[in-house]
């Protein structure tokens, strides 16, 4: 399905060409249209200055005879101007308007009469005159089965009170304008042809140019080892791909760290389960060379107490595996005062073996219904419960026979809290933050306050409060019974506003 979605939506080379190849042939095209239109209005301008050169000349060869006739005298280089040749062909046409109109400007030219004084007979006139004396008209015509090109010209003639109007009409054909405007046409499409093959390839390198360092970036990360996760350089891709490449080089240092705390983790949990597993062999090598009865059930009784110890730190490492995910806690309401009386009434047996006094102080809530002195929050109910009992034994196995442990719980704020308060042999403040780490025992005061325990307990207790958006802190806690204080720990979550 991932492989059908990336084909449907191309590559990054393949919009660059859909996109841009399109854009240049259109620009072309339009190009090639106005150069055609350009082209066509050139040749049509230059063609009909020509015309209108012998139609001009035969206008000013027009002249009065003495007894007030015309005449018409051209020049040699007139007739060489209206002599046909081979695809064009020349017309023309002189004739006095007979009877004459009161003006010939803008007047219509299909109703005049006229005498022809030179050239051909029937050459169609235009629908109507120029406004002004000798300003051309150009218009198209069919002349003899000929498609022609014509241009009109009219002027009054004056001579001792004589007055004379004339017509000149001089065409030819379009054959030769039209063969110009077409080899034009075809020399503009291959020129704009090679122009367009040009910018083509153009475009395609300068996309093979501008891929070309992610092509690099690829082949290097599909060459790295399967363990290599140094960061990519991001000074060799182009400025928009820098983002990306540093989103990437983020996750590969979240991925490291978190292949770096999994390894940690395996090395702390093998160092740990070594030692136990190694005693129990040597108990168990010594109770099976031991004859006497007695002293063999000694041995397998310390060999069931270690298997308890070993299996309780078993199930603390699965349960700091568990607490250690990325994932997201699964959100619900929950009641700390409620909870942590229920990890009281779990405790109350451990604690009374060590003939401690585990009590609880309710500091408001615990109902149904979410109000000012609730300490109800959103969380993971199994996973927070987790975290408040490993508070509590850890409070139990630290504080030592016979101290006094206070559970209570309530809101201050924003925050709801927990609180677990011993009046032990406390822990100092140095060494508080150092206790979160795994396996950590809190230093040899600490160490001697109690006989077992693996130093994971506030670790799993801290990844739980954190899995659930909270946070555990410790301070002192009520007053010792040989001096000094002992240790209160606070767990801490935002408070559920309804």
């Amino acid at each position: 399905m991932a492989l059908a979605t990336q084909k449907s939506r191309g590559g990054i080379r393949f919009w660059l060409l859909v996109l841009l190849i399109p854009g240049v042939v259109t620009l072309l095209l339009f190009d090639s249209r106005s150069d055609y239109q350009a082209l066509n209005f050139v040749t049509q301008e230059v063609y009909d200055s020509a015309l209108l050169e012998p139609a001009k000349v035969l206008e000013n060869s027009v002249e009065f005879n003495a007894d007030g006739t015309l005449r018409i005298d051209p020049p040699f280089y007139a007739q060489v101007m209206l002599e046909s040749r081979a695809g064009n062909r020349k017309y023309f046409r002189v004739e006095e308007v007979s009877p004459m109109a009161l003006s010939l400007a803008g007047s219509s030219a299909q109703q005049l009469e006229g005498q022809t004084l030179l050239g051909m007979q029937g050459l169609p006139r235009p629908a109507t005159l120029a406004d002004n004396e000798g300003l051309p008209v150009f218009y198209n015509a069919m002349y003899r089965n000929d498609e022609v090109r014509m241009v009109a010209l009219w002027r009054d003639l004056h001579y001792n009170g004589v007055h004379r109007q004339v017509i000149v009409l001089v065409g030819e054909s379009i054959d030769l304008r039209l063969r110009t405007q077409q080899e034009a046409w075809r020399e503009g499409l291959f020129r704009d042809g090679r122009m367009l093959a040009l910018a083509i390839l153009l475009v395609w390198f300068s996309v093979e140019w501008a891929l070309r360092p992610l092509n690099e970036l690829r082949r290097e990360i599909k060459a790295r080892d399967v363990d290599d996760l140094m960061p990519l350089d991001a000074g060799r891709v182009p400025r928009e791909v820098v983002p990306l490449v540093k989103a990437i080089n983020h996750h590969i240092d979240l991925y490291r760290q978190v292949l770096d705390k999994q390894a940690r983790f395996l090395a702390d949990a093998s160092h740990q389960l070594r030692t136990p597993l190694a005693i129990m062999r040597t108990q168990a090598q010594y109770a099976k060379r031991e004859p006497d009865i007695a002293r063999m059930r000694e041995t397998l009784a310390a060999i069931i107490r270690q298997l308890g110890q070993t299996s309780r730190l078993t199930e603390q490492l699965l349960a700091l595996a568990h607490a250690s995910r990325n994932d997201a806690a699964p959100q619900a309401k929950i009641d700390l005062n409620a909870l942590a009386r229920e990890v009281v009434l779990l405790y109350l047996p451990l604690a009374r073996e060590k003939r401690q006094d585990l009590g609880w102080v309710d500091c408001g809530g615990g109902g149904d219904t979410p109000g000012d002195t609730n300490a109800w929050v959103l969380g993971s109910d199994a996973e927070i419960h987790e975290s408040i009992a490993n508070l509590v034994h850890n409070a139990i196995n630290h504080a030592g026979d016979g101290c006094a442990i206070t559970v209570s719980a309530g809101v201050e704020g924003d925050d709801a809290w927990v609180s677990v308060c011993d009046n032990g042999v406390g822990l100092d403040p140095s060494l508080r933050e150092s206790v979160f780490i795994r396996f950590d025992r809190g230093g040899p005061a600490r160490k001697g306050s109690r006989g077992s325990g693996s130093g994971l307990g506030l670790a799993i207790a801290l990844a739980y409060a954190e899995r659930n958006r909270g946070t555990i802190v410790l301070k002192d806690g009520d007053p010792g019974m040989a001096g000094g204080v002992g240790l209160c720990a606070v767990l801490r979550m935002p408070r559920y506003a309804a």
